[in-house]
């Protein structure tokens, strides 16, 4: 196994990586790091959770050239939650440089927003093809120093039809660049993008090299699908669990169920405000909510280590579908565990695309029925973020030596461009609360309330 020393990475670039717990690359990362650093354009085919994007951001901060005042770089990604989670991987790969700026353009979100802060500059742009679109049509993103163009899960934005608009932006990009393509599975229509948008491309393909991620899977034929759902959370008993369903009211209707059975659930879908995906996503990832039902646009990229569990309340419509929903679970070389639950319907399209898999009948589980999932913490939200200069050691200043709660009962602590968010163990949230609402953080008093 080799480490990222024996890769052509200058020292500082090293250091920060060592800070941050990166020791060894991944497959992908030690095939498409020196190819990028080349100068070579680039197909990677690489499945999720293999480390992509850290395999292209890190040579894309790496050239940057921070005396230019234009965008120099853009990522065009299926979702908000991929962009939002590339941007914040590039932002930690960029800490030893001085001021790299990425912003993020994506639909849900304030179009003017998004132009006031474009108006302050901007070294590297990650959206998706729709909002692109759509500042481009505004003339309000300055394309014309574009050196990288990256695209990331390109076979997901084709599924949703976006390569028109792909070509479209792509087309008005300077011809002299280097374009990298990534994607987990690599359809027969791929080639649409890659002949026009690449040249010569160095061709990576690593999933016979890449560790086989130990995910058991199970089938389960069943009648009354909310009664299997409670019977495999109670015969499994998660931490955390991740739950599927086909549209944004099926979502709704599961998590009531759940919430009516006294389970502490968070819901993903289309209709959510991009804030309140965010704090669904955040409560979910740091335990205040322990089940999350969502529709396939949590599929990508949603990157939550700890989930025990994928369930499938409805069947996946394609091949592809199923493997990015089960590879939310097994992250980091972690075992996961995979459930399908299947009316007769269901079992014959499951079966169609996973011919290899077996169904068992769900009597065969053994349900905990005292068994519920309910957050051990709960999450307040502080009205001060990076622009008023709140860091997680002020919060945790103010939470452990203003106000007496000890470190122990302080959970995750995640800080944003105009908000912060804590997780505090349930037994002090409320001397928690009280504390941050009375006192002061850094000397300002700011405005807190409880998720």
């Amino acid at each position: 196994m080799i480490s990222f020393k024996d890769l052509p990475l200058p020292s500082n670039v090293l250091d920060n990586l060592t800070s941050l717990g990166y020791k060894n690359p991944t497959p992908i990362q030690e095939e498409a790091i020196p190819a990028i650093l080349k100068g070579n354009d680039v197909i990677a085919k690489a499945k999720t959770g293999s480390g992509k994007t850290l395999a292209f951001s890190l040579p894309l901060v790496l050239k940057l050239d921070e005396a230019e005042h234009f965008p120099q770089a853009l990522i065009i990604a299926p979702t908000r939650e991929l962009c939002e989670q590339i941007s914040g991987e590039i932002q930690k790969l960029a800490r030893y440089k001085s001021d790299v700026k990425v912003i993020t353009l994506y639909g849900g979100t304030s179009l003017t927003k998004q132009v006031d802060s474009l108006e302050k500059g901007a070294d590297i742009l990650v959206g998706t093809p729709g909002r692109l679109l759509d500042h481009f049509s505004r003339e309000t993103i300055h394309l014309g120093q574009i050196k990288t163009l990256i695209l990331d899960e390109a076979d997901r934005m084709l599924d949703m039809g976006f390569a028109d608009d792909i070509l479209k932006i792509v087309s008005n990009l300077p011809k002299q660049r280097q374009s990298l393509l990534f994607s987990a599975t690599y359809p027969e229509n791929i080639d649409k993008l890659t002949k026009v948008i690449l040249k010569n491309p160095v061709e990576i393909k690593v999933e016979s090299k890449e560790k086989a991620v130990a995910i058991e899977e199970h089938v389960y034929k069943v009648t009354d699908k909310d009664k299997a759902l409670l019977a495999t959370l109670q015969h499994y008993q998660p931490s955390l669990a991740l739950v599927f369903c086909n549209t944004k009211v099926k979502t709704t209707e599961v998590s009531e169920m759940l919430h009516e059975k006294g389970f502490d659930v968070a819901t993903l879908n289309g209709d959510l405000e991009q804030y309140e995906r965010q704090e669904m996503l955040l409560q979910f990832a740091n335990g205040s909510l322990p089940v999350l039902v969502a529709t396939d646009l949590a599929a990508r990229g949603l990157d939550i280590e700890a989930i025990d569990i994928v369930i499938n309340y409805d069947t996946p419509m394609k091949t592809e579908d199923y493997t990015h929903r089960i590879g939310r679970t097994g992250r980091a070389d972690k075992s996961g565990l995979a459930v399908s639950l299947c009316d007769e319907y269901g079992l014959s399209k499951l079966f169609e695309i996973k011919p290899n898999l077996e169904s068992k009948n769900i009597d065969r589980l053994k349900p905990n029925k005292n068994f519920y999932m309910q957050g051990s913490v709960a999450t307040l939200c502080i009205d001060g973020g990076k622009k008023k200069k709140v860091r997680a050691g002020d919060i945790l200043g103010t939470l452990c030596k203003d106000i007496g709660i000890e470190n122990k009962h302080i959970g995750k602590i995640n800080i944003y461009a105009t908000h912060s968010y804590v997780a505090i163990d349930k037994s002090v949230i409320k001397k928690a609360f009280n504390g941050l609402k009375n006192g002061k953080i850094k000397g300002k008093k700011l405005r807190v309330w409880w998720l």
